[in-house]
């Protein structure tokens, strides 16, 4: 991107000197999105668990002359998510976009999965999210410029996966939850709203589309042609997060290249079908 095209995507988008939090900011669709974000002018702050993925990209994005901050905290811890919180509010003021995006997965099927790996995925993947919007939405209230919180779901939040564990039930969950959110917040002039990607090659996802064959075989099912990159879901969020979707509120934006839509598509119709 050029220095002018830069400048103009900053301006468009209305997020120069925004205070920025991204979980699972360390690698992935997490990362991507603050890149977008720094790009568009915002102060970053990126949260993971593991403080080393944070950090390079913050450094990442300070080499390029931006402003950003990476911090280690487990969503699923509080006591951590606190501590994270005001260190951002002490270095780059108070939060006026949370992208929840941390997540964990186990997989198996659900008769067969233990207490302990259920508690897991719901305490990052839903539990954590209701924590960081707790702890961050305080922080744009007491701002009094209202905010945008974008919460990152999935396909599987629509359409259950089998054997993929509590991951469809919290991604489920999080797009509930985040309606209450629209409607409760709304009165501090917070939104809230959600971006469910479809097949996206991402770190997590690489040891499935290093098989050239998987790989093919699912950018056939999808209309785009492709599979998607961490970049078409940041662009999304990005887009949410700004003032460009200010009248955008409590909506869920499946960002599937048009792979939801044909299902009808692959039902034996016969030959009068």
């Amino acid at each position: 991107m050029t220095d002018r095209a830069g400048s103009v995507a900053s301006s468009w988008l209305g997020l120069t000197g925004r205070v920025c939090v991204i979980t699972g900011g360390g690698s992935g669709i997490g990362a991507e999105t603050a890149r977008q974000l720094a790009s568009a002018g915002a102060l970053v702050a990126i949260l993971d668990q593991d403080a080393g993925s944070a950090e390079a990209v913050a450094a990442e994005l300070r080499g390029g002359g931006m402003r950003a901050i990476g911090a280690q905290a487990d969503v699923a811890s509080p006591e951590m998510v606190v501590a994270a919180a005001e260190r951002i509010e002490k270095e780059l003021g108070r939060c006026q976009v949370l992208v929840n995006n941390a997540a964990v997965r186990h997989r198996g099927p659900l008769v067969g999965m233990s207490l302990r790996d259920w508690n897991h995925v719901l305490s990052v993947n839903l539990t954590g999210a209701l924590t960081c919007t707790q702890i961050f939405a305080a922080q744009m209230i007491n701002g009094g410029r209202g905010g945008s919180l974008v919460h990152v779901a999935s396909i599987l939040g629509h359409h259950p996966l089998a054997q993929s564990g509590a991951y469809s039930v919290s991604k489920a969950g999080l797009i509930m939850m985040s309606r209450l959110f629209s409607l409760e917040l709304a009165p501090h002039g917070i939104r809230s709203n959600v971006v469910s990607p479809g097949f996206t090659r991402t770190p997590a996802t690489e040891t499935v589309y290093a098989d050239s064959e998987t790989a093919g075989a699912r950018q056939r099912l999808i209309p785009a042609g492709r599979v998607a990159m961490p970049t078409d879901m940041a662009e999304v969020i990005a887009f949410l997060a700004s003032d460009r979707a200010g009248y955008v509120n409590g909506q869920d934006l499946l960002v599937d290249g048009g792979f939801d839509n044909t299902l009808m598509s692959i039902v034996p119709r016969g030959s009068k079908g």
